[in-house]
């Protein structure tokens, strides 16, 4: 596997090791009570799922408390084990590697995925020579964190196209902030540039560039990252957990039932509401969350297929994990509340 790679699994093995040592998971009351209160980092100029289900009233009297931003995945779901937040969200082959470390949490709901409107495109000044795989020998990749999703998703379009392993590791994947990664390419910082997103169709929106390949090119419509949170925290704050995975769910399926325009209202009003100096102009362009399932569940086939590209990568060991242990849709009430799910409220 990319030297980039391995890092990034030593990495998350530090951290499962720390966690199962430490046990720090939960931010409850001192044993007098659940916890109504769960810590987490935000995305810069986004509004996060939780972020919208807490505004629309979804979480009863459970509250969020920002702490910080993240630009990774495996950071964010890192901080979750480690008891540093009380939740957080990554690529589901990030969150495999997490688990195979020893790290004890468990996939909670889906929040992200791709479909013919939310996907990551890997794309190219518009007269680049770059045409094929081949082509990216040697040149510099940007995408948000490295052992996560882009970084998966490049390895396999590599792969499939006939790649040698010696030749993927000349292909040089680096971290770009997403904020940035569209000035980097047009400054030619970088050969490939990944945008997803509001992001992705901000750049398309201003020209100049155009695709080489996109993670729904490769592998369709499926869901493709998890929130996860400790075994401890869901053992010591179940009515806690089973509000926020179920208000997450019931605001993916406000975002696919509600017009776009007033979703991206919505999001406009959030962010110019928690008054953190960030810029706007890029939520008009929101389409979809992406995520197949309804209301988020969770299935094996969402990590089975990241399950088979670490074993072959020599990442785990066959056999080490198997999926349905990564997850649980225990917290998720959305089929039983969805028909008595209160309107979304306007505070």
């Amino acid at each position: 596997m990319p030297a980039t790679s391995r890092r990034s699994f030593l990495a998350l093995a530090a951290v499962g090791a720390a966690a199962t040592a430490c046990g720090r998971a939960t931010a409850s009351g001192g044993g007098t009570g659940e916890t109504r209160k769960l810590r987490y980092q935000g995305w810069a100029g986004q509004v996060t799922l939780p972020e919208l289900a807490e505004d629309l009233g979804y979480f009863g009297d459970v509250k969020l408390e920002w702490v910080g931003n993240t630009i990774s995945g495996p950071q964010d779901i890192q901080s979750a084990a480690t008891g540093q937040i009380d939740f957080g969200g990554a690529f589901n082959g990030a969150v495999v590697k997490l688990i195979a470390a020893g790290a004890p949490v468990k996939a909670v709901i889906s929040y992200y995925g791709v479909d013919e409107a939310a996907y990551n495109g890997y794309y190219v000044l518009q007269d680049s020579p770059l045409h094929s795989a081949h082509d990216l020998l040697g040149k510099k990749v940007g995408m948000n964190t490295l052992g996560a999703h882009a970084e998966a998703v490049l390895d396999i379009y590599l792969q499939r196209n006939g790649l040698t392993a010696a030749e993927i590791g000349k292909v040089e994947p680096i971290v770009v902030p997403p904020v940035n990664t569209e000035q980097a390419l047009r400054q030619r910082q970088i050969e490939v540039g990944v945008l997803g997103g509001v992001l992705r169709d901000k750049a398309l929106a201003t020209g100049g560039i155009r695709p080489l390949f996109s993670d729904f090119d490769l592998l369709g419509k499926f869901s493709a990252g998890t929130y996860v949170i400790t075994k401890r925290f869901l053992k010591e704050n179940p009515t806690t957990a089973r509000a926020f995975v179920t208000g997450v769910a019931k605001a993916i399926e406000w975002t696919r039932t509600t017009p776009r325009e007033e979703v991206v209202a919505r999001s406009v009003e959030i962010v110019k509401k928690r008054g953190r100096n960030e810029d706007t102009a890029t939520l008009k362009y929101w389409k979809s969350a992406g995520v197949a399932e309804t209301g988020g569940r969770v299935t094996d086939a969402e990590f089975a297929t990241w399950i088979d590209w670490l074993v072959a990568h020599g990442d785990i060991k066959a056999g080490q994990v198997k999926a349905s242990d990564l997850y649980t849709n225990e917290f998720n009430g959305y089929s039983a509340a969805a028909a008595t799910s209160p309107s979304p409220s306007r505070s």
